[in-house]
């Protein structure tokens, strides 16, 4: 099978997407959702569609935003535990109905419905990180974006101070939506991949 990066191939649809992620970030700000949420968002789409690039990319910025290496560790059985708030759960929950979306159509799985610790505009803020770290998450494992073992953590992601807003969904980055550059976004992403011009 040939490789080929989506990014690279179509580069406007790419920063199209990364606009996409940017509005959703100013969103989730707007509504007042912490941004380690907003990782925990990201990292449990990407966990659930084994985007090995999304959840090595987040798990540095969670880390480096002052997350604990437990509650990560514990996130794909977030319902077994007392470590989430919920809020933190609620958000969890409307990420796997966004990302099994199939399984709640076809009645294989009931939709959370009814998530009274977010207002409606966290919900729907939610929903569309959800939806962003979806289509990053099938950009990233349908392009077999690399992922080194030795690579550093992305720049912008280890500076990420701890109080910064939240990353977008798989672009590579972690400060604040109003301060990214898609141009060093994307230089940073090809940099991080090693991938060819």
């Amino acid at each position: 099978m040939r490789t080929i990066f989506l990014d690279k191939a179509f580069p406007d649809v790419y920063k199209a997407l990364i606009a996409v992620s940017k509005q959703a970030e100013a969103a989730a700000e707007s509504a007042g959702l912490q941004p380690l949420l907003l990782e925990l968002v990201k990292l449990r789409a990407s966990q659930l569609n084994g985007c090995a690039y999304c959840l090595r990319k987040h798990s540095r910025i969670a880390l480096s935003m002052g997350e604990s290496p437990d509650r990560i560790a514990v996130l794909s059985v977030w319902r077994d535990t007392d470590y989430f708030t919920e809020a933190e759960c609620a958000a969890l929950a409307i990420t796997e109905e966004i990302t099994l979306i199939a399984d709640v159509t076809s009645g294989r799985r009931p939709a959370d419905v009814d998530h009274p610790e977010l207002t409606d505009a966290q919900v729907a803020a939610v929903r569309w990180l959800a939806i962003a770290i979806n289509a990053f998450n099938r950009v990233s494992i349908t392009s077999h974006h690399p992922v080194d073992p030795d690579a550093p953590a992305a720049p912008s992601a280890a500076a990420a101070p701890a109080s910064s807003p939240d990353a977008s969904p798989s672009s590579p980055d972690s400060e604040p939506p109003a301060a990214r550059d898609i141009v060093e976004e994307l230089s940073e992403f090809d940099a991080a991949d090693n991938r060819d011009s």
